[in-house]
């Protein structure tokens, strides 16, 4: 449409005699700013000044008069180009536009569709169907669709699968795309396997939500199968099982518009276009905003030759539903080839010129037509043009059509005057609204009145509450409250409400907690025993958002206990005093790092847990053959964790600070302490003086053996530990004292006991003669 806009202005860039351009550029210039009367009043004056007709100029005087809203008057331009060569339907946009927007406005009463509280949201969808898939044809309801509907496909889930982000769709929805992809966060499939998504056909039912929905809406969910089935099978090309399985599901569902729907589109597919009718016609009276409806009622007409009331349909699709390009391509080819294929052969020539290259007008014998003469059939829109005069005088000189030099319009001859009549007369009267802002009403009001289809909606009509009539299908489903049971989202793991559902790829439900401790473990699903390998190596488990809903809607009392007990069971774990998970490993100094690779199951779910209460601590300590581990130790603060497909991890920690011992525990299979935490003990006046004093000696001490290490031993060190941290302005600033007496700790080669004792210490003054005796030791040791 486009190019052939681009060549209609082409042409008109040319010099034609008569032809002003500067007018030609202010009606242009009026058509951009939306005033088209004036554009059109331009272009008709430019028409009558030219010596013979131009096409383009019609088209755009048509295209100008269909935006002001005179249809019909639109048509009597149209008419005249067809005349002067072949029109397409694609030229015919703005008037299929121009007419839907007078229905939607004037006989609808709908507001336009730019404008906000539109039934039509912001992508151009709309919210009249009760139940349909969201596409231009079945516009999504923008309202808040019930939460045990598809997202997709915005009908009760069937086969509900829950992908891996933790939405939930139809199975079929889903199948239906080349791979299952979730429409809000555009996640691909619901596991990875040797870096390919996986296949439709390996997505497994969500048990949890699949027997809920077979509980509480059971007849629902067997109409809603039936009809997945019989479109199954008509896609096949199995019509008669098709037509039971849709005839089946209306006798359990009679009033569902959807289901004659279907039938409807099955029966046009067996071309029984009258049961086709009847199904569709009974949709359009009980839901008259709905696009689909009319849809198929146009294509049941279509089928059955009724082409003016097929168009009529088409129309109010459009209207409807602005955004159906498909329904508004149809109504341009019906329009066009009820109005203008009259004109295919027509033969025109202009008197004293040869026809020029703009006018596609084809020669034609008419050797086979009668003489004959018709009184003033009007044109389209019955205007003050002048009317077609087809008499015997004017074949009785020439096989050619002169020029009537008064009214601009080639006269037209090989046709009928029942054909002609016919034409323009059934065509006016299929286009509702056609009549609006008229300047010269001729034709009568029969003609020009708009129609609504199968009794429609009249203009008094409160739209509000019919919309609110047709959308009870989207508002939240009735689900009996003497069929919701607790047990139903009870976990098989702790036997205990859900909290933070999680679905794994074979379709059982757990809590996240819980089904992340049996990972722990085995990476097997604790029901089915499947490989969960790639789903734990993914680390997305997402809480499943609709078995979340359901229990908060109708279980809020038991959400809340469960919740409580979640809470509480959090709070204690963020205890840093009592019960504080110990990793028995290995010597830990405050500031230093600590990395720790973890693969026992108790440790895992420790350090889970200290990462899930935020505190992401825990404490570290050396094994005790009698106590199990030492009676001091060092907290550490978690930095990073980087998980491996087989569930191993590794920590990136740092000691925080130093602790004692009170009481052993454990929870869970891994080690708890009772826990005081440690402080140097600080001096003032002359202590202070002399701590200082030993301080630095014992720091050059310190940082003459390092440098006196051989590289590639002080390369080790380094990579390890780190850089030796620098003297600090005030030693006793850290309850743990100078940062660089526990970098030397680790690095000098102390065994654990020795640097128990040490680590214990609460007088720094004590801690710096140690590491001088250790110093000394080394000093002394150390081969030359």
């Amino acid at each position: 449409m486009e190019v052939r806009s681009l060549q209609r202005s082409e042409l008109l860039s040319r010099d034609l005699p008569g032809l002003c351009s500067e007018m030609l550029g202010v009606a242009e210039e009026a058509f951009k700013a939306g005033n088209f009367e004036l554009a059109a009043e331009i272009y008709g004056s430019q028409l009558d000044e030219l010596p013979q007709p131009e096409r383009c100029l019609y088209l755009k005087k048509g295209d100008a008069l269909a935006l002001a809203g005179r249809v019909a008057d639109s048509l009597d331009s149209y008419t005249k180009a067809a005349m002067l060569g072949q029109l397409y339907p694609d030229e015919l946009g703005v008037l299929v536009e121009s007419i839907a927007k007078n229905i939607r406005e004037k006989e609808l009463k709908l507001p336009n569709a730019e404008t906000k509280g539109d039934i039509f949201n912001s992508s151009g969808q709309g919210a009249q169907a009760p139940c349909c898939l969201s596409t231009p044809e079945n516009p999504k309801p923008s309202q808040e669709s019930d939460l045990l509907s598809c997202p997709i496909c915005q009908l009760l889930l069937l086969d509900p699968v829950s992908l891996i982000c933790g939405h939930t769709f139809c199975k079929s929805c889903l199948c239906e795309k080349r791979s299952p992809q979730c429409k809000f966060c555009n996640n691909r499939g619901q596991s990875k396997a040797g870096g390919h998504e996986a296949p439709c056909m390996d997505l497994k039912v969500n048990v949890v939500l699949g027997n809920l929905l077979e509980k509480w809406l059971c007849e629902e969910t067997k109409v809603r199968r039936l009809s997945v089935e019989g479109n199954f099978l008509q896609q096949n090309s199995k019509f008669l099982g098709a037509l039971e399985k849709f005839n089946m599901a209306l006798e359990l569902a009679p009033n569902d518009s959807l289901l004659k729907v279907q039938r409807s589109e099955l029966y046009s597919a067996m071309k029984n276009f009258k049961q086709a009718f009847n199904d569709a016609d009974g949709v359009c009276r009980k839901q008259p905003l709905w696009p689909k409806g009319h849809y198929v009622k146009a294509q049941a007409l279509s089928g059955m030759g009724r082409m003016e009331e097929s168009l009529k349909e088409f129309l109010y699709c459009v209207a409807l539903n602005p955004e159906w390009n498909s329904v508004k391509t149809e109504a341009q080819k019906l329009i066009c080839e009820m109005l203008f294929p009259a004109f295919e052969n027509v033969q025109a020539s202009f008197s004293a010129r040869s026809p020029t290259p703009y006018n596609r007008l084809k020669p034609v014998f008419f050797n086979n037509f009668n003489y004959f003469s018709v009184e003033d059939v009007p044109l389209p829109g019955g205007s003050k043009d002048s009317v077609f005069r087809l008499t015997k005088a004017s074949f009785a000189k020439s096989d050619e059509f002169p020029m009537n030099k008064s009214n601009d319009c080639p006269e037209v001859c090989g046709l009928s005057d029942e054909k002609v009549t016919k034409t323009l007369g059934n065509v006016l009267s299929c286009l509702p609204g056609v009549g609006l802002k008229r300047k010269h009403p001729s034709t009568s009001e029969d003609v020009l009145k708009a129609e609504l289809p199968a009794k429609a909606i009249k203009k008094d009509v409160d739209y509000e509450s019919k919309w609110e009539e047709s959308a009870s299908r989207s508002q939240m489903r009735a689900i009996p409250m003497d069929l919701v049971d607790a047990s139903d989202f009870e976990c098989s793991l702790c036997m205990r409400l859900f909290y933070e559902p999680v679905t794994t790829p074979c379709g059982h439900t757990f809590c996240l907690k819980c089904l992340e401790r049996c990972l722990d473990h085995n990476p097997h699903c604790p029901l089915c025993k499947e490989n969960l390998s790639q789903y734990l190596a993914s680390r997305a488990c997402k809480k499943t958002l609709l078995t979340e809903e359901l229990i908060n809607r109708y279980l809020p009392e038991e959400l809340t206990e469960r919740r409580k007990l979640y809470d509480e069971e959090m709070k204690e774990l963020s205890n840093l005093n009592k019960d504080v998970p110990i990793f028995v490993c290995t010597m830990a100094f405050p500031t230093i790092p600590c990395p720790l690779h973890v693969f026992e199951p108790r440790y895992r779910l420790m350090i889970r847990r200290s990462m899930e209460t935020g505190t992401k601590q825990f404490g570290m300590c050396i094994a005790d053959q009698l106590k199990g581990f030492a009676d001091y130790g060092c907290m550490l603060q978690v930095r990073d964790v980087k998980f491996f497909p087989d569930g191993r991890s590794v920590v990136d920690t740092i000691g925080v600070s130093r602790f004692k011992v009170l009481s052993h525990g454990q929870r869970d299979g891994y080690n708890t302490a009772n826990i005081e935490y440690l402080e140097d003990k600080k001096v003032e006046g002359q202590e202070y003086e002399e701590l200082l004093l030993l301080h630095n000696a014992v720091y050059d001490q310190a940082k003459a053996w390092f440098t006196s290490l051989k590289d590639n031993l002080k390369a080790q060190i380094l990579n390890h530990f780190g850089p030796m941290p620098s003297k600090e302005f005030d030693t006793q600033i850290s309850p743990s004292g100078p940062a660089w007496c526990w970098w030397m700790l680790a690095v000098l080669p102390l065994e654990n006991k020795a640097q128990l004792t040490i680590l214990a210490m609460t007088s720094l003054k004590d801690r710096l003669h140690a590491i001088r005796r250790v110093l000394l030791f080394v000093t002394r040791k150390r081969p030359r």
